[in-house]
């Protein structure tokens, strides 16, 4: 990240990270499922919200692989919401023109789950206005590893030599790999750390952390985090002078 200020206008593809949603309803002495269920309504405003900016793709981290530690109780809660905010939300989305996509271990999730994360990528399969894609039981390492794991199987194979594997090749299997990069990272809820939230797709990605819970992370916010990625020059290696160059050819 740079402090040089240009205008680089809107990202095609943002990637966040919710937090604050057990933080917002301990403030309000809430249970903590109260502070989920008020994070959908979030969800829904800021899909909303990308939409109509011409947002090309949306990531969001639902659920990570390392999520499962959290008590049995709000996991199971979690896991409820998640299958009933799917049967109510996947018509307007299609409605809408969004293409919902799920990346991360899927097979540990319950099979009513399954079923529902299926169903609303098959409705929504064909949909061009944005991508929604949903991180759940996700990990950055594990996706690296499934990656390394696809190509260490071709060179087992003798399909390629150890010394053909490229960054390239591992980007081809890597999650996402068919969406540019997140141009924009938002992290809420005052922490400044990525989490293990698509390590390798966020190599160049501007960063933005944010003390905002969650909850309370409405448009207003959204514009917020906006204007500063505008104010940002993106170098990707270069200089300043390069980037300007390749900006205006």
């Amino acid at each position: 990240m740079t402090s040089t200020k240009k205008s680089n206008g809107l990202p095609q593809h943002i990637a966040i990270i919710m937090d604050g949603n057990g933080r917002w309803a301990r403030a309000r002495m809430l249970p903590r499922y109260v502070g989920h269920r008020e994070g959908v309504k979030a969800v829904k405003t800021i899909v909303k919200a990308c939409r109509n900016k011409g947002i090309r793709a949306l990531t969001l981290f639902a659920f990570s692989s390392e999520n499962w530690r959290r008590p049995r109780d709000e996991v199971g809660l979690l896991m409820d919401l998640f299958i009933r905010t799917l049967k109510k939300e996947v018509e307007a989305l299609h409605q809408n023109g969004i293409r919902v996509r799920f990346i991360g271990d899927r097979y540990a999730f319950p099979k009513d789950l399954r079923e529902q994360i299926t169903q609303a990528e098959d409705k929504t399969r064909a949909n061009t206005a944005m991508d929604l894609v949903i991180a759940a039981n996700y990990g950055g390492q594990w996706d690296i590893t499934e990656a390394l794991r696809v190509i260490a199987r071709r060179v087992a194979s003798g399909e390629i030599k150890p010394e053909d594997i490229t960054p390239d090749m591992i980007n081809c299997e890597i999650a996402l790999a068919d969406l540019p990069a997140p141009d924009l990272f938002i992290r809420t809820g005052g922490e400044q750390r990525v989490s293990n939230f698509l390590l390798w797709q966020l190599a160049y990605t501007e960063l933005y952390f944010t003390d905002v819970l969650w909850p309370a992370f409405n448009e207003h916010a959204l514009d917020e985090a906006l204007e500063s990625f505008a104010n940002r020059q993106r170098r990707f290696g270069r200089t300043g002078d390069q980037a300007e160059q390749l900006k205006g050819a």
